[in-house]
């Protein structure tokens, strides 16, 4: 087993990963409520086979996944009043057409024809009792959505659209198309419910720290590069004092 090229494809299949994850990240600066991620690694040992007491295991790089950065993004106020930005922990409960639910921390919000809130890409936004909120035509247009999520008409209250959030936020998961899979989330009370409307949640995307970070994975590359080049390099002379030596 040729180790050294094992642990460089290791090192570089990692290298790989980051830049997809920074790239991703630097392609989403400015998307609302975004959340960057970090790839998650952990270090596997193979045992050496050789009985030599100057033999050593071996460390290889594996990838374990991603996490993402809670951290909340800064308020950009818009004066619209469909438009939430969660503080604190959370996320609005969206209702999926295979009827699971997904969740968002994008708080631009519309309402459809027949009057139901929903996210920029037409999915319901579902309440406290899991079901769509709905609007009335006569109150659309002047509706209020209160810190502790209720939505007001002016004829009285429409619902309470639920935020949940999850003890363990590794279990939340991004789906890829702003939204996010979830298990074991608990819904907020009212009392532990803070939104602020008027303004969007920016993404907390810090564009120069990503950019350093790419320009240290090319640096990383180009130094795993060079050392598959010398490791090249003392194969082709092992093999050429072998065959000078056989003949």
């Amino acid at each position: 087993m040729d180790i050294p090229a094992y642990v460089l494809l290791s090192h570089d299949t990692a290298l790989r990963r980051r830049m997809d994850v920074v790239a991703n990240n630097l392609a989403n600066v400015s998307t609302t409520g975004f959340k960057r991620e970090q790839p998650m690694f952990e270090e596997t040992l193979r045992r050496s086979e050789g009985t030599d007491a100057a033999a050593r295991d071996v460390s290889f790089v594996l990838d374990f996944g991603a996490i993402h950065d809670t951290a909340e993004g800064a308020f950009t106020t818009t004066g619209n009043p469909l438009d939430l930005a969660i503080e604190g922990p959370g996320y609005l409960s969206v209702g999926l057409p295979d009827g699971s639910t997904a969740f968002t921390r994008a708080g631009n919000l519309a309402i459809l024809e027949d009057g139901r809130i929903v996210t920029p890409a037409g999915l319901p936004v579902l309440g406290d009792n899991g079901q769509p909120v709905t609007v009335p035509p006569e109150a659309q247009g002047r509706l209020r959505i209160g810190r502790d999520g209720s939505v007001d008409g002016p004829d009285g209250p429409l619902g309470r659209l639920g935020i949940t959030v999850f003890a363990d936020e590794r279990s939340v998961t991004p789906r890829g198309d702003g939204l996010f899979n979830g298990n074991g989330g608990r819904l907020l009370a009212p009392t532990e419910t803070r939104l602020r409307s008027g303004g969007l949640e920016a993404s907390n995307v810090q564009p120069v720290a990503e950019t350093t970070a790419m320009i240290q994975i090319l640096r990383a590359y180009q130094s795993s590069q060079r050392m598959g080049d010398a490791l090249n390099d003392l194969r082709r002379t092992a093999i050429q004092r072998l065959g000078a030596f056989r003949n």
